[in-house]
């Protein structure tokens, strides 16, 4: 067996662990943790860099059947932590897991707010950005962090672009001497230099209270419903993604929890909003100044965060921060241009409508030279409407040309970790 102890956020050891530690072989655990522990002088000591010399102990140690082997870990090792490894290495049975306090838990205690509807996101040994976009779409989010990705890092990508969110960096949480807990902007973040951090929380402190009784934990449930009605949303004129157009391009799209998506040519924005109704972080480009006051409108309206940027694509893309999904609504005779430089810079797809049947070879074009995988459909769709005497008739909406590329998917090298 296995036992692993979730150790430092403050709590004292309780009888049971410090009996399993005093009875070990072979004790396992970040060097903070072994030199805080009673590890026994007879016991083995690994400190846990690479995780592979680590589990090889382990193993080595359990080929001995009298061997105890204590494994010491942060918080609760079960949360982004060294259960899910050591499951996978020996087996759920073999573990013998006593959690401590996770530390976005006590992080949160720390500053009196309730977390079951935060959205927690590992920044450790992974990509910063998806952290970041999870900051932008979310009042509530707690971050842990790593090397590379830590407050100052996560501070400069938000002071931009998201400079009204508040960070709360807390540091060596339960270390009587260490501990600190400190609020700042994003760029104050941004120009200190930080060590020993637990994690971060990210906060929209105008929503960062959900009202009402909760009953399912975690910020976001998705919509209930997508393809809103064009009544949902302010727009002018009709210059709005109709709610048929809308619902092929979200499912085209893909928008989700750690992306990033740019609506350009946004109007009213209603494209930008749906996506950040679904969890994403959303930029939406509009080169009209009222159509940039009606974007941040609907999103006010629907309670979400759109970004929105006022200028012409593609000449402001070049200030944005690489995208998974691009939607282009519209577009002139700079459309060929703007989906180009779109494509060059999407991760997953770039969904394109429009209305000119003059365009749809250029649009495609664009998408097949920048290496992605074309594809398209045109949309006739007819909506119920009255007619005198309680009788229907069809209405006939305007077509419209909705064209989508995907870049490839690569496929693992040989060797690569899945």
């Amino acid at each position: 067996m296995i036992t692993v102890i979730g150790t430092g956020t403050g709590a004292p050891p309780s009888t049971r662990d410090a009996e399993a530690l005093d009875a070990a072989t072979l004790v396992v655990g970040a060097r903070r943790h072994l030199a805080a522990a009673r590890v026994p002088a007879a016991a083995e000591q690994v400190a846990m860099g690479r995780l592979g010399p680590a589990l090889d102990a382990i193993e080595k140690a359990r080929a001995d059947g009298a061997a105890r082997v204590v494994v010491l870990a942060s918080g609760d090792p079960g949360f982004f932590g060294i259960v899910r490894v050591l499951a996978e290495r020996f087996g759920a049975d073999a573990l013998d897991v006593r959690p401590g306090a996770a530390s976005v838990a006590v992080a949160f205690a720390r500053i009196g707010l309730p977390w079951d509807d935060a959205v927690v996101v590992s920044a450790h040994g992974r990509d910063l950005r998806t952290a970041v976009n999870v900051c932008r779409a979310y009042p509530k989010t707690a971050v842990l962090t790593g090397p590379g990705a830590g407050p100052a890092e996560l501070g400069a990508e938000l002071a931009y672009r998201s400079a009204d969110r508040v960070l709360v960096v807390a540091s060596a949480l339960g270390d009587p001497e260490r501990e600190r807990v400190e609020r700042l902007t994003p760029a104050q973040a941004a120009e200190r230099e930080w060590d020993a951090v637990s994690v971060v929380l990210c906060l929209d402190e105008s929503r960062s209270v959900a009202a009402g009784q909760r009953t399912v934990a975690g910020r976001h449930l998705g919509p209930s419903r997508w393809a809103l009605d064009e009544s949902a949303f302010a727009h002018r004129d009709s210059m709005i993604t109709k709610f048929e157009v809308r619902a092929l391009a979200l499912a085209r799209l893909g928008p989700r929890t750690g992306d990033l998506l740019w609506d350009i040519g946004a109007g009213s924005g209603s494209v930008a909003v749906e996506c950040a109704r679904f969890g994403a972080a959303v930029v939406a480009v509009e080169k009209t100044a009222d159509g940039v006051g009606r974007i941040r409108a609907n999103a006010l309206s629907h309670g979400v965060d759109v970004h929105a940027v006022h200028g012409s694509a593609p000449t402001v893309l070049s200030q944005l921060p690489d995208p998974d999904a691009v939607f282009i609504g519209g577009g002139g005779a700079d459309l060929p241009a703007v989906v180009a430089a779109s494509a060059r810079r999407a991760r997953r797809t770039v969904v394109v409508a429009l209305a000119a049947l003059d365009r749809v070879p250029a649009v495609r074009g664009a998408l097949t030279a920048a290496g992605f995988t074309a594809d398209g459909v045109l949309l006739n769709s007819a909506r119920l409407a009255p007619l005198p005497g309680d009788v229907t008739r069809l209405a006939a909406a305007n077509p419209v040309f909705l064209l989508w590329g995907d870049r490839p998917v690569q496929a693992p090298t040989e060797g690569a970790v899945q």
